[in-house]
């Protein structure tokens, strides 16, 4: 996948590998939905069958089961599966967590109608930006959704994961990808109390013309 050193912050040392990222608990790991998701869900924004890439400890996907949405969860850290399974079966919620690398989101074979990511686009480098946003169209169904916080270059100081531009954003969807909002938001973290700057960002997946096709 990605280079897991994107996520290192203050004091911490640098990660070698995704169960690196859980060996103690990681800032945005906050033990419930991010508000900018939570808000998208109570508005009813987020429906069908939804994939979370980069699930963690799963609280999105559990967010969405609890709403009786069809909810998968994919990571490659094995510890955090291993807590969201737990939390699942703690609430008494039916949610399906797999170990999966999200750059290879084709081999799943499925559809989905909404594509939740809390924090896994900033930490790729150009070339799996470009893989990932390729294994994106091939598993989000056209007029499908994909709702994605990121760190953002407003944020100050230069720990933490790579900051991403508006315009890094909107130029990575230009193909096969309706832009709706990139729009100033915050990721909840343990380690700032006012949280971190992030772009909420809202994308549908167009149907792409047939090549050869006229009007």
């Amino acid at each position: 996948m990605a280079d897991p050193a994107s996520y290192h912050h203050p004091g911490s040392t640098t990660p070698r590998g995704p169960e690196d990222l859980y060996a103690s608990p990681p800032p945005w790991d906050i033990g419930a939905p991010q508000p900018a998701f939570r808000a998208l869900a109570d508005a009813g924004a987020i429906r069908g069958r939804v994939l979370d890439v980069g699930c963690g400890t799963g609280e999105h996907v559990l967010m969405c089961a609890a709403l009786g949405l069809d909810a998968t969860g994919v990571d490659l850290a094995s510890t955090a599966l291993h807590a969201a399974k737990q939390k699942a079966r703690d609430r008494g919620l039916t949610a399906r967590f797999l170990s999966w690398d999200a750059l290879k989101l084709a081999d799943l074979g499925e559809s989905f109608d909404t594509v939740l990511d809390c924090g896994l686009f900033h930490i790729f480098t150009d070339d799996d930006r470009t893989a990932f946003v390729n294994a994106l169209r091939s598993v989000v169904r056209p007029g499908g959704r994909y709702f994605m916080l990121c760190f953002s270059d407003q944020q100050p100081g230069d720990w933490g994961p790579r900051r991403v531009t508006r315009d890094e954003i909107i130029a990575s969807f230009a193909d096969g990808w309706r832009v709706e909002e990139v729009e100033p938001s915050t990721i909840d973290v343990t380690i700032e109390p006012g949280g971190i700057r992030a772009w909420l960002v809202s994308l549908t997946r167009i149907e792409e013309a047939r090549e050869g096709m006229r009007c």
